[in-house]
């Protein structure tokens, strides 16, 4: 896969492109990419290129972010420590294990800076989520990109064959842009035998939408009992707050504080940290939106097999599939 197709790129050219290829054959893949950017309110079409929640926040959210406008002359702080607080409470951790970011890409560019440089390799699987190898680019960290295995997990025996001199092993799971899950017990397994300045960090950013399965369970609501793990999720995927941007980490103290180091002390604003919050006590509207999307995807995978098209089977809110045409490269930004 070239490296020149962003994630977000990626997802537009197999899953867009993909939808209107199956649907509409006789349409060019530039015609419904405009349609998708640029008239989509207008004509009613669903965008299926940045794995958006399009349902939109939850009531309790809307209403939290109405209510917080009257905040927007003062900094955030104690409302993000109440946030804070209660990712703590809801994980079972202490407040200083949790730090808080602008989207849970701000959670990768500063583990890349704080864990990355010239001699400490990042790790990763190929293809995964892409913008945490552009931070430890920036870092002048070597990337080693390990190729997925056949049934599009991440090849754990070969990453920890190369994480020898990498201060950063990054596990995406569920994976993006595939959908799909390395099992648990491969990953237990794994950070046991990790080198032990390597720190592990498991990206959960599409959790919600993985049906209970024996296979996968959350680092978070399971935690390894590793000193060396940081599992990230964010508030754009199925709390439908993309726009908002507040994403989060949950990891040992002492790294916890080497990463806030590296933020400021405002990143955030007082609305997003409202909504998030509401969110959270939301459990209502998340069993919703999962329901939905369930209900979804699978009506998407029943048109492309009727269309003699096979995605790769998905756990997350979004499918790859060969579209059946070449495919261009947008110029996208990453965002999660």
């Amino acid at each position: 896969m070239s490296t020149a197709i962003s994630r977000r790129g990626f997802a537009k050219i197999l899953s867009a492109s993909a939808a209107y290829a199956a649907l509409t054959p006789s349409m060019s893949i530039s015609a419904p990419l405009r349609l998708v950017s640029g008239a989509a309110k207008a004509v009613g079409v669903v965008r299926l290129s940045s794995n958006e929640n399009p349902y939109g926040p939850s009531p309790l959210a809307v209403k939290a972010m109405t209510d917080a406008f009257s905040l927007a002359w003062r900094y955030p702080d104690e409302h993000q420590q109440l946030l804070v607080d209660a990712l703590a409470k809801m994980h079972g951790v202490a407040a200083e294990q949790v730090l808080l970011g602008n989207g849970s890409a701000e959670i990768l560019k500063v583990a890349a800076a704080a864990f990355t440089a010239t001699g400490k390799k990042l790790v990763v699987g190929n293809p995964t989520f892409e913008a945490i190898l552009v931070h430890a680019q920036t870092a002048q960290a070597d990337v080693a990109k390990i190729d997925l295995t056949p049934d599009y997990a991440h090849d754990l025996p070969k990453m920890s064959a190369a994480a020898r001199a990498a201060g950063l092993i990054y596990i995406c799971n569920p994976n993006n842009p595939t959908a799909s899950i390395t099992h648990r017990d491969q990953i237990r397994s794994f950070l046991a035998k990790a080198p032990s300045q390597t720190i592990v960090l498991i990206d959960e950013a599409y959790h919600h939408y993985v049906n209970a399965s024996a296979r996968y369970v959350s680092f978070l609501d399971q935690p390894p009992g590793n000193d060396r793990v940081i599992v990230i999720r964010t508030f754009s995927k199925v709390y439908a707050m993309a726009g908002l941007r507040l994403g989060y980490g949950v990891t040992d103290h002492v790294l916890a504080e080497k990463m806030l180091s590296l933020l400021t002390d405002v990143d955030l604003n007082c609305t997003a940290v409202a909504a998030g919050k509401a969110a959270l006590a939301d459990s209502e509207s998340v069993r919703n939106f999962v329901k939905r999307n369930m209900d979804d995807r699978q009506e998407f995978f029943n048109q492309c097999h009727a269309r003699m098209l096979k995605p790769i089977d998905s756990v997350t809110n979004f499918l790859m599939m060969n579209a059946g045409m070449p495919a261009a490269s947008p110029s996208a930004h990453n965002i999660r």
